[in-house]
């Protein structure tokens, strides 16, 4: 009898501990991070965890969302492209996470698409990217090329009087499919095929000298001449030097990147470059009340007030807080439900303005052109009248200018607006 009554109250234990198990996996939501933390891209990508790491906690301590608290997912997908599939499989299958935030590469987050559009699951893009794509199961935060590059160009031909161009990039999916948009818009506003330079190189590339004296030679010919860069990562620092090295200034030769930020000054000596150019949608340098809040509670999360601030750090605050805001509005995280509920959604950015979910998935962004100055921050030299709206297909492609995206009333990413088709992903 002694024994019976044992293993009841064993069995009784074993059950109690599995319902309360069961019970407190109910009281949480997952949060996925699908983000590099070792490998060549962690010295960025790190950053966005942090990031995510720092929102999380401090809505966990507004009481978490739906009385629930907020538990981070975080996994290394090591810079490695098909490793960021398998994780992103991990995520949505194993860990069942409500929400993903990651990616930076476009071959990253090429890799990892049909495994959220297969699990039907949401991911969070911050970073500016080249824009021919639109997912039912991503929500684009960073700019699309009309909200970066082609305000970048217009900048340069409007203000600088350039009429010669170097389109300078790493050699992968982002810099020659924007170089390609870039090209169409520039000969579709009368700049000749001979004044047009475009060049790629290696990730990683470090030996300048000879693309450089290129460029210089380039540059010439007696027409102001510019150099658009999409190189990325640790390539711009034996870039710049070399510039310094044959004494290009940016009075002779300006450059704007679109990949070369606060992050990645920190790390440069930005003496040679002062007065070099960076387009992006925001600025450590922007003097707004949310700005400075974000920076001290950036500092205080992270115990380093010499840490900066960045541009795909605000995407990342951004797509957060409407991903929040979405949930709080329709009470439960559910994918499909919550996908429904973002098009229409407006947050408030980092610079003053608002960022609103168009029904294609972008969202809107203001456009900023930044010189570099010699403490590695940015002074603004021109801004857009108010946010932009991102298109998803270029308006200078063949191929694209008839393709729109919208998940609300045509429920597809690039339904043909001439054979009136969808001839891809759609809402079943």
């Amino acid at each position: 009898m002694k024994r019976k009554s044992l293993l009841l109250t064993a069995s009784l234990l074993v059950a109690g501990n599995v319902f309360t198990t069961l019970a407190g996996a109910q009281d949480v939501i997952k949060v996925g991070v699908l983000h590099s933390l070792s490998g060549t891209m962690a010295i960025s990508e790190t950053t966005l965890k942090d990031t995510i790491l720092m929102m999380i906690d401090a809505q966990n301590k507004k009481g978490g969302l739906l009385g629930k608290k907020l538990v981070p997912v975080v996994v290394d997908p090591a810079s490695n492209w098909p490793l960021f599939a398998e994780k992103a499989a991990q995520l949505l299958e194993k860990d069942k996470v409500s929400v993903v935030f990651g990616c930076w590469t476009s071959v990253s987050r090429k890799s990892v698409l049909p495994v959220f559009e297969k699990d039907n699951g949401l991911l969070f893009y911050p970073v500016q990217y080249e824009g021919e794509e639109s997912s039912k199961n991503v929500i684009y935060t960073g700019a699309a090329p009309n909200q970066q590059a082609i305000p970048a160009v217009d900048y340069l031909m409007k203000e600088v009087g350039v009429k010669r161009w170097v389109l300078e990039g790493t050699d992968y999916v982002y810099p020659r499919t924007t170089n390609k948009i870039l090209e169409a818009y520039l000969k579709a506003k009368g700049v000749k095929a001979a004044d047009i330079s475009i060049n790629y190189t290696p990730f990683g590339f470090s030996d300048w000298q000879t693309r450089v004296a290129a460029i210089k030679k380039f540059g010439s010919a007696g027409k102001k001449t510019a150099v658009v860069s999409t190189i990325n990562g640790d390539a711009n620092v034996p870039f710049y030097k070399e510039l310094g090295n044959q004494k290009i200034s940016a009075e002779d030769i300006p450059v704007v990147a679109f990949s070369v930020g606060e992050e990645e000054l920190s790390g440069l000596d930005t003496k040679p470059i002062v007065g070099e150019l960076a387009a992006w949608n925001y600025f450590e340098s922007i003097n707004t009340p949310a700005n400075k809040a974000f920076i001290n509670q950036w500092h205080t999360f992270i115990k380093n007030p010499k840490r900066t601030t960045n541009d795909p750090m605000e995407a990342s605050y951004i797509g957060f807080n409407l991903w929040v805001k979405a949930v709080e509005k329709i009470k439960t995280t559910d994918t499909e439900k919550v996908i429904a509920a973002l098009p229409g959604l407006e947050t408030p950015n980092l610079t003053g303005g608002t960022a609103k979910v168009l029904p294609n998935h972008h969202i809107t962004k203001p456009v900023y052109i930044g010189e570099v100055k010699a403490d590695g921050q940015f002074n603004v030299v021109w801004k857009s009248a108010g946010e932009i709206p991102g298109d998803a297909w270029s308006d200078f492609l063949p191929g694209s200018k008839d393709i729109e995206a919208d998940w609300v009333t045509l429920k597809c990413g690039n339904y043909n607006k001439v054979t009136k088709t969808c001839s891809g992903q759609n809402y079943k």
